[in-house]
C-alpha cells in the first residue's frame, strides 16, 4: 500500500502542506495547471527554495491582491464542484471544507449553511486547499499523521486576539493526538488542521515502511528555536516481498506464498482488571487509538474470588509498545501489562471513492488476490451524509454497496 506519512514535528498549515508535496515529487507545472481551473483570478503561485534553521525546503506561495476574501461554504463548494477535477480531488477538496464548516459552525454556533469563511475564504487558503487535494490525488497515497505540535499562545484572527490553537483548529483535532513544545506561535493552522482531520487515515509513530521520497515544505514564519517545516514520506508499506527473510524485531512483514495475504509482526497487550469504572475503558480506548493502536477491546473474565472483570486488549506496531503499555498503567487500574510479539495474517486492502445521490463515499475493500472478499463503506462518510441529507444511514451504506458493485461490474 503507498502511503506519505506527515511528521508535524513543527505544526502543518496548507502551504506547508504543498511545499512538502512539491519538495516530495509532485510536478508542480501539474499543480498549478489544475488550479488553473478553479473559477477564481488575480492570484499567482510560485515555489522557491529556503532555509529553515539550517534546513532546506520548499516554500509554495500564493499571492492576491483580494480585498474581500469572505466567501461562504456553499459557493466554495459550488467552485469545487464546476471545476472539472478528477473526482478523487473534488471528494477530497469538497470533505475538506466541509469539514472545516463543520467546525466553524460550532464554535460560532450557527447553521454549517450560514458559515461564512475570513481567513480560509480567501484565494491563498482555497488553493491552498485544493492544492493539497491536487497533490495527495497525483501521488495515489493513503494519509498517515504523526502527533501534531499545535504551540501555544496567542494568534490575531479575524475575530479578535484567540488562543492557540484556535477554537475551529482545536474543534477539527478533537480525537488526534496533540501537544505542544512550549513555543508561543500558531503550529497547526485551521487549514493545516482540516488537511489533516479529513484526509487522516492513522495517527501514530512513523509505521515500517519504504521510503521512496522525502519532502520538507515550510512555513511563513522562521522562529529561531525550530525549525518550521513538515516533513512528508512517501513510500510503500514495509511489509516485504516473497520470501524475504524478517529479521527478529524488525517491524517488516512477509508476503504468504498465496501472494494476496500479508504477514506483519505486531505487538499484544492484555491487562486484566476487576476494579475499573467502565467509562475510563471507553476513555482510554479512544486514547490508545488516537496513539497509534490497531485495535482496542475488552472481553468478559471471571477474576478470582469469583469476582467478573474484563481483559484489556491492545493490538499494535512492535514500535509503539511501550508507549501504549506506559498508557494502559497510567490511564487503567492493572498494576501490570503483558506483552506478546505476534504475527498476524492480513488480506490486501485499498479504498475506492463511490458517487451516490448524496456525495461521495469512500468503499474499503479486502481482496484475496483477484477476488474481493469484503466491501464496507466507510461509516464517518455514510453517517456525515445522512445526518447532513437526512437519509437514513441503512440506505446511505445500501446505495454505497449497489454503487461499487456497478463500478466493479463496468
Amino acid at each position: 500500500m503507498k502511503i506519505v506519512y506527515l511528521d508535524c514535528f513543527s505544526g502543518i498549515s496548507g502551504d506547508m502542506v504543498l511545499g512538502a508535496l512539491v519538495d516530495a515529487g509532485v510536478s508542480f507545472e501539474h499543480l498549478e495547471a489544475e488550479l488553473r481551473k478553479l473559477s477564481v483570478s488575480g492570484w499567482s503561485i510560485r515555489a522557491e527554495e529556503v532555509k529553515r534553521r539550517g534546513l532546506r525546503a520548499k516554500k509554495v506561495t500564493v499571492e492576491s491582491g483580494e480585498r474581500h476574501p469572505h466567501r461562504g461554504l456553499q459557493e466554495i463548494l459550488a467552485m469545487i464542484a464546476a471545476a472539472g477535477f478528477a473526482p478523487g480531488v473534488t471528494d477530497r477538496a469538497t470533505r475538506i471544507f466541509t469539514r472545516l464548516g463543520e467546525a466553524e459552525a460550532g464554535v460560532h454556533g450557527v447553521p454549517v449553511e450560514r458559515i461564512h469563511f475570513h481567513e480560509v475564504g480567501a484565494v491563498d487558503s482555497i488553493v491552498d486547499i485544493v492544492g493539497a487535494a491536487i497533490g495527495f490525488e497525483a501521488l495515489d497515497v493513503e494519509v498517515l499523521c504523526s502527533p501534531l505540535n499545535v504551540g501555544g499562545g496567542r494568534v490575531q484572527t479575524s475575530h479578535g486576539m484567540l488562543p492557540v490553537p484556535a477554537p475551529a483548529t482545536a474543534a477539527l483535532l478533537q480525537g488526534a493526538p496533540t501537544y505542544s513544545s512550549g513555543l508561543e506561535m500558531e503550529l497547526v493552522t485551521p487549514t493545516g488542521a482540516a488537511i489533516v482531520a479529513t484526509l487522516t487515515k492513522r495517527f501514530g509513530a512513523q509505521p515500517a515502511m519504504r521510503v521512496q521520497s522525502t519532502g520538507y515544505g515550510a512555513g511563513t514564519a522562521d522562529p529561531k528555536e525550530q525549525a518550521n517545516v513538515l516533513r512528508v514520506f512517501v513510500g510503500e508499506t514495509a511489509e516485504g516481498s516473497a520470501g524475504e527473510a524478517v529479521e527478529e524485531g524488525a517491524p517488516a512483514g512477509i508476503r504468504s506464498d498465496a501472494g494476496a495475504e500479508w504477514e506483519a509482526p505486531i505487538t499484544v497487550l492484555e491487562a486484566n482488571v476487576d476494579d475499573m469504572n467502565p467509562q475510563i475503558y471507553g476513555y482510554f480506548a479512544e486514547r490508545a487509538l488516537a496513539a497509534g493502536a490497531l485495535d482496542v477491546f475488552a472481553t468478559p473474565v471471571q477474576m478470582k474470588k469469583g469476582r467478573p472483570g474484563m481483559m484489556v486488549t491492545v493490538l499494535c506496531e512492535r514500535g509503539l509498545r511501550d508507549r501504549l503499555a506506559e498508557m494502559m498503567l497510567q490511564e487503567t487500574t492493572t498494576i501490570g501489562v503483558r506483552m506478546n510479539d505476534v504475527r498476524r495474517r492480513t488480506l490486501e486492502r485499498e479504498a475506492v471513492t463511490v458517487s451516490t445521490p448524496w456525495g461521495a463515499v469512500e468503499v474499503k475493500i479486502a481482496r484475496q488476490g483477484d477476488e474481493v472478499l469484503n466491501v464496507a463503506p466507510e461509516y464517518e462518510d455514510c453517517s456525515r451524509i445522512a445526518r447532513e441529507k437526512n437519509v437514513p444511514l441503512k440506505q446511505v451504506m445500501a446505495e454505497a454497496f449497489r454503487a461499487f458493485h456497478r463500478r466493479q461490474n463496468k
